[in-house]
């Protein structure tokens, strides 16, 4: 007897004419799955090259976009006028006077130059608001504005607004006059180097530095590390080195107006009027009195160079490819 499967009832009979030999039909014909894959891989490839070309019509937006806008604020940059025509120039020093900032000597001594070689600059002044910063960028700038005093033969002026100190006075003293406003914070002609200590803290907390160096005092700085007598002393005669520097500095840019006391060079700071009264500076005014009485040019023209949008974009795509960089060096398996 037959036993009854899942696609006949049980005691059905083959259906009459019914061969049950006979072969698949069209749908189910050999080689149809790989008819199938061939065209979802087309469909693939289809959608992967249109998704291709919508990035890349993007990134190209994108591009256009950014060229377009550099263009207009490099445009809007620069001096808005003719610069053949008698005027005033001006830079700005504002903020922290360091390597990288738009304080730095680099784009400051680029935009004194571009200031002093247009023949309708009738003298340039530094519009200084700073707080001071590093000895190097100032000692660069200051030794510019001697140079180009020299060689363009135009005056050049400090006009001081809330701040004038430590390196911006550096900076200052270069200037043929400084003026400044009666409530100006003006001097502070002293160098430091700061930092902080915690080995009393670790030895509470029972915790050991484990810094390991080649050379006795490469690791003099490292705050977790005890400071000794001889690095001390080290570290003051440098200061001390530095600090004369900036008194010369001083005494050669002022000469016989300044009126040296026990206190002018201890980093001390005053006011705009004490600072007159001290000859650290020589009368009050700003901007726009120096160019219209001193100058005798009351059109101001800005040559100050600041970093725009564009340069900002460029400088963090070039920090990302670095970093990028970076990653893929690390990713390298070491030798061992």
């Amino acid at each position: 007897m037959n036993e009854p499967t899942l696609d006949e009832p049980a005691g059905s009979a083959p259906a009459p004419g019914a061969d049950r030999g006979a072969k698949p039909g069209p749908a189910e014909s050999p080689g149809w799955e790989r008819a199938t894959l061939e065209k979802l891989a087309f469909a693939a490839l289809t959608e992967q090259r249109a998704a291709r070309r919508w990035r890349n019509f993007v990134r190209l937006a994108w591009l256009a976009f950014l060229v377009l806008a550099g263009w207009v604020v490099m445009s809007h940059n620069g001096p808005g006028r003719d610069n053949s025509t008698p005027h005033t120039a001006v830079v700005e020093i504002k903020g922290e006077i360091a390597s990288g900032a738009e304080a730095s000597a680099e784009l400051i001594v680029a935009a004194m130059r571009s200031a002093l070689e247009d023949e309708g600059s009738q003298a340039l002044v530094l519009l200084i608001n700073s707080p001071g910063g590093s000895p190097v960028q100032a000692g660069i700038i200051n030794d510019e504005i001697k140079r180009l005093k020299a060689k363009h033969k135009k005056p050049v002026y400090a006009v001081v607004e809330e701040s004038c100190a430590s390196a911006a006075y550096y900076i200052a003293v270069a200037a043929d006059k400084i003026f400044v406003d009666k409530a100006s914070i003006v001097g502070s002609i002293g160098v430091l180097m700061d930092g902080f200590g915690f080995t009393g803290l670790m030895d509470k907390l029972g915790v050991e530095r484990r810094l390991m160096t080649a050379g006795e005092n490469k690791g003099f700085l490292d705050p977790f590390s005890p400071q000794t007598d001889r690095q001390r002393a080290f570290a003051q005669t440098m200061l001390d080195q530095i600090h004369k520097q900036f008194i010369d500095v001083v005494k050669a840019g002022r000469g016989n107006r300044l009126k040296e006391t026990p206190d002018t060079f201890s980093g001390l700071f005053w006011s705009g009027q004490q600072a007159i009264e001290l000859g650290l500076a020589d009368q009050l005014g700003n901007l726009d009195f120096v160019a219209r009485e001193v100058v005798k040019a009351e059109d101001l023209v800005d040559y100050t160079r600041r970093e725009n949008v564009a340069e900002r974009l460029v400088k963090r795509f070039g920090a990302a490819v670095g970093e990028g960089a970076v990653h893929a060096i690390k990713s390298i398996p070491a030798l061992r």
